[in-house]
């Protein structure tokens, strides 16, 4: 682990390069060319799913921040993002400077607590976690117990929240104001303008995924556009 990689991310970028798991680009090769190429053009850390692609980023930017998760789909269980401790250990092991843990207060597999894999990954793995939050009572609860970042990650993706879209730019501004850890906006920034008024409002770092990285839902956004706006007529010269 980097000795303490925070600092270096106050009011930076940290770009998420992740993709769908039925996409090509899926691919622990693709996904560290993506995060050295962000990294090469003034990203400060990188977020990435999936022990595999966090070794490969790894192995392509050794001092780079790495924030890392596994998202895992459990039955009859909403949380994804690292639900397990052996989930946190297999992405500590690959090389995450950073665990990022779903921290909402929703029921978690097997009854485990936030706090307690809080504290697993502190002693027992020695690294950093960031809590990926919904709400101000979520990220209130992750903090107090002990999150080191707590990000707003997913606002307007789960079940209290879904009528919100993101970017949580209220939510963020509630988090700032409440916190005494650093405060990630995360989720729905479309833009440089989005990003640069997350930090106005407070934000210790901005993560953008998809606007950047996200090919697979860029294209299906585009052609659905144009899919919708003209008939199959249009295109007959």
């Amino acid at each position: 682990m980097l000795k303490n990689p925070i600092p270096a991310l106050h009011h930076r970028l940290i770009v998420s390069c992740q993709a769908p798991t039925d996409s090509p680009l899926h691919d622990p090769l693709i996904m560290a060319a993506m995060a050295q190429a962000a990294v090469l053009r003034g990203a400060t850390g990188v977020r990435i799913d999936t022990p595999s692609h966090v070794k490969a980023v790894r192995l392509q930017c050794p001092t780079t921040p790495i924030i890392g998760l596994w998202k895992q789909q459990l039955s009859g269980c909403e949380v994804y993002i690292t639900p397990q401790f052996h989930h946190a250990g297999a992405i500590a092991t690959a090389g995450a400077d950073i665990i990022a843990i779903d921290a909402t207060l929703r029921e978690r597999p097997e009854g485990e607590k936030v706090e307690t894999l809080i504290s697993q990954i502190h002693t027992e793995l020695g690294k950093l976690v960031m809590a990926d939050v919904d709400t101000i009572e979520s990220a209130i609860a992750a903090a107090a117990a002990g999150a080191d970042l707590v990000g707003t990650t997913l606002y307007g993706y789960t079940s209290q929240t879904q009528h919100l879209v993101p970017p949580g730019f209220e939510l963020l501004a509630q988090l700032v104001e409440k916190l005494d850890v650093p405060v990630i906006c995360e989720g729905g920034i479309a833009s440089p303008q989005m990003a640069q008024d997350a930090l106005k409002l407070g934000a210790y770092a901005v993560v953008v995924g998809a606007a950047i990285t996200g090919i697979d839902k860029q294209v299906q956004a585009y052609q659905q556009a144009i899919s919708g706006a003209h008939s199959p007529s249009d295109f007959v010269q």
